[in-house]
């Protein structure tokens, strides 16, 4: 019997072929991995020397700041870091 690339049904012949996705390798809940990430996150700016700090803006401003870190290609925590510290620097 002949092996077809598009046949699937015998699983057998493909049993070498690696399949498309992400095996599952944590044995940790989403939830708790989620939590875990975080604090590593938080660990890892805290050994930049990485303050957060937040603030709520309106859309029109969301929207504009989203707009000009595309057009520059930065993100927009470091635009946002830019523009306080050209404001800081004046």
């Amino acid at each position: 019997m002949a092996k077809i690339a598009t046949d699937r049904t015998t699983i057998d012949l493909f049993a070498a072929e690696k399949r498309p996705g992400r095996p599952k390798t944590n044995p940790l809940p989403r939830e708790e991995q989620l939590r875990l990430n975080k604090r590593n996150q938080i660990r890892r700016d805290k050994t930049k020397g990485l303050k957060r700090i937040e603030c709520k803006v309106t859309e029109q401003l969301y929207q504009q700041l989203d707009t000009k870190a595309q057009a520059l290609q930065l993100t927009r925590s470091a635009l946002i870091e830019q523009l306080l510290a050209e404001a800081l620097a004046k």
